[in-house]
């Protein structure tokens, strides 16, 4: 069975209503960007970072965890069937140091971290610990995701 483009738009706006409130739903646009603006103030604090480094999950190691102790805000969107969708969080604030993740799961699932039980896959980024060959740090954090089957999810938290 083929579901269009436009019944998966719809289907994933009215699960909305499914989504905890702290959750910012983003409408995309193929081959376009689209900026969306968050406060780190209006986050919360996740105390069990233990999701992240689960194996069905995999997400950052223990190790990293104090660089996800500060507040977290959530966004959902819809990626196209047979997509990437990249991924930036930037800091008004040049020197402001952010760790960020995303994870993307089918659309009928609606977990939020810390209740986060599996993910389809799960990327990091955050400040190196030590500097890397020929390559320089910003205070811009990046992912990338691939979707080669039809409409997942994905969740971004910074």
């Amino acid at each position: 069975m083929c579901i269009d483009n436009n019944a998966r738009i719809s289907a994933f706006i009215m699960a909305q209503s499914q989504w905890p409130a702290e959750v910012k739903i983003v409408t995309g646009k193929s081959n376009d960007s689209v900026i969306v603006r968050g406060d780190l103030a209006s986050g919360r604090i996740i105390d069990d970072l233990s999701w992240a480094s689960n194996s069905s999950n995999a997400c950052f190691v223990a190790l990293q965890n104090a660089k996800f102790r500060g507040n977290h805000v959530f966004f959902a969107t819809l990626i196209p069937p047979h997509s990437i969708m990249y991924i930036s969080v930037k800091p008004q604030d040049e020197q402001a140091d952010l760790s960020m993740y995303a994870y993307m799961s089918v659309m009928s699932e609606h977990y939020l971290v810390p209740d986060l039980p599996k993910c389809i896959t799960c990327e990091a980024d955050y400040k190196w610990d030590r500097p890397w060959k020929n390559r320089v740090q910003t205070s811009q954090r990046k992912v990338e995701f691939n979707n080669p089957t039809n409409g997942h999810l994905i969740f971004l938290s910074a």
